[in-house]
């Protein structure tokens, strides 16, 4: 399976299952949840929105540029090269951000302390690395922008500024159909860390209640988020989902859902080999994976082609993965000394999605042409309280309010009988040449705000996904929230909801990606 994946046994109290994803459209077809629309649409709502105590006096987190989203062209003689050393800014940050959290007396005692000995050996240590990915890039005969030397340095941001929507800053070129609306582009995070101090500084544990005033008022079991104002009573929330593009006479109306299960091999790790082949603990997060069994930091497509897959149909072989879902309720996790999980700040009890499902829809605007095999997307960006909300794709509801309300920057706390809902929409407009980019984004993008595919790109089948969890539902209490429930992340993002983002390989032989197109041109429901 790997060297880096995680097996849990089942029958043991504090491990639970992992997120499994739930696309549980109705008959109707996908809940269109704005996916045309801005994802990044404030909620209105006052509601909840108390910052923990003294937050804005300390400084909470690590903003870093994001390298590895400006590369533009990386020639093949050093992908491995320049995806080690993107590997290790990642790491660098990790580490960079444990000292931060685990040094708060110092920095009491010392204004100059986090300057001097945490973000200036930080920059030192990102010049030598993107020198060495220009080193990289330039012996395999590449260009290399020099622009990308200035992304050394490091800067940090106070607790009451860490809310995604800052400045939408680091969005690589806002490629993803020039930045219209919804749902640009996205990529993969990393964990951290947190440090180690974690399990709610006081050692509180039970209940995993939030302590938004620990930890220099971050919260959060780990002492990394997240806070009071990430949570929002979905109930107080104005109505923000817009209607969908109209469709023309070219319309592909049909859908095919492929039915993979909820991870119930319990297949986890903390790898990603789209955005860090080749390297362990990759992602610095935890990933639930359904559909191919055998994806890990090593895996090529070969390993892929000769994998065995959770879907019941078995030509569908791909690999769809996100990070998991945890509720920070003190349980210690199998994972609670490993990389990507306790060690780096993503800590208490794995949730296992109660419905999966994946389906393909079409376009409103065109006909579209079968994906390549091994294509790999994207979605959402894991970054965006250091990056802006620029690629965020994260859409959070309640299972009763999906048409009504989504909502990128908080958790929705939904009524007594309703359950939480990751949506997401993967980009439907690809380049028609490439199966990946050297940042990820470049050769797929987002249809634009009428449904149509911009400059040149072909409209292929639009991968969407709606992931269901029965989650406990958290209480704000005097700016403090217990119960809190996160998605997995680095540990510099604070856990925070618009860092939600979702993963896909393309390993379905040309039969079935042919039959997915004909089924969608077709206006046909298939599986």
């Amino acid at each position: 399976m790997g060297r880096n994946t995680r097996k849990r046994r089942s029958s043991m109290a504090t491990k639970a299952v992992a997120a499994s994803a739930a696309l549980a459209l109705g008959g109707g077809g996908l809940i269109w949840a704005n996916f045309y629309a801005s994802a990044h649409e404030s909620n209105n709502s006052g509601q909840n929105q108390t910052k923990a105590a003294n937050a804005a006096a300390q400084v909470a987190t690590i903003s870093c540029p994001d390298v590895g989203q400006k590369l533009t062209s990386v020639p093949n003689g050093a992908k491995q090269g320049v995806a080690n050393e993107l590997a290790n800014l990642d790491k660098q940050i990790t580490e960079a951000y444990t000292r931060l959290a685990s040094s708060r007396q110092a920095q009491a005692g010392d204004p100059g302390f986090v300057q001097n000995a945490i973000v200036g050996p930080l920059k030192e240590k990102r010049a030598a690395t993107i020198d060495r990915i220009r080193i990289n890039i330039q012996r395999a005969g590449g260009q290399f922008d020099n622009s990308l030397s200035q992304l050394a340095a490091c800067t940090t941001q106070a607790a009451n500024n860490t809310n995604a929507g800052q400045g939408g800053q680091n969005n690589n070129g806002g490629q993803q159909n020039g930045g219209q609306n919804n749902n640009n582009g996205g990529q993969q995070n990393g964990g951290q860390n947190n440090n180690g101090g974690q399990q709610n500084n006081g050692g509180q544990q039970n209940g995993g209640q939030q302590g938004g005033g620990q930890q220099g008022g971050i919260g959060g079991q780990a002492g990394n988020g997240p806070v009071a104002s990430d949570f929002v009573d979905i109930t107080k929330v104005q109505a923000n989902v817009k209607a969908k593009p109209r469709k023309n006479g070219q319309a592909s109306t049909g859908t095919f859902t492929t039915r993979c299960g909820v991870n119930a091999n319990n297949k986890f790790n903390t790898d990603n080999v789209i955005v860090a082949p080749g390297v362990t603990n990759g992602a610095h997060h935890l990933h639930d994976y359904v559909g191919n069994q055998s994806n890990d930091a090593f895996a090529n497509n070969n390993t892929f082609a000769a994998a065995q897959t959770s879907c019941q149909n078995q030509q569908d072989k791909s690999s769809y993965y996100w990070p998991v879902l945890r509720v920070q309720d003190g349980t210690k996790e199998f994972d609670q000394n490993r990389d990507g999980g306790g060690k780096e700040g993503n800590v208490g009890k794995v949730l296992k999605a109660k419905q999966a499902e994946i389906k393909f829809v079409g376009s409103p605007k065109a006909k579209v042409v079968a994906m390549p095999q091994f294509l790999r997307i994207i979605t959402g960006d894991a970054k965006t309280t250091t990056n802006g909300l620029a690629n965020a794709n994260a859409h959070w509801s309640c299972t009763g309010f999906e048409n009504k309300v989504q909502l990128t920057e908080q958790y929705p706390i939904c009524p007594q009988g309703s359950n939480v809902v990751r949506t997401f929409a993967f980009q439907s407009c690809w380049d028609g040449k490439n199966i990946d980019s050297a940042n990820h984004r470049t050769h797929v993008a987002f249809a634009d705000g009428n449904g149509n595919c911009q400059n040149g790109f072909k409209a292929i089948p639009q991968l969407t996904m709606r992931l269901v969890y029965a989650v406990p539902r958290p209480v704000i209490q005097n700016g403090q929230v217990k119960n809190a429930y996160a998605v997995d992340g680095f540990p510099e993002q604070l856990h925070k909801p618009s860092t939600d983002h979702d993963d896909f390989i393309n390993v379905m032989n040309a039969q079935l990606n042919n039959k997915i197109a004909n089924c969608v041109n077709k206006g046909q429901q298939c599986q």
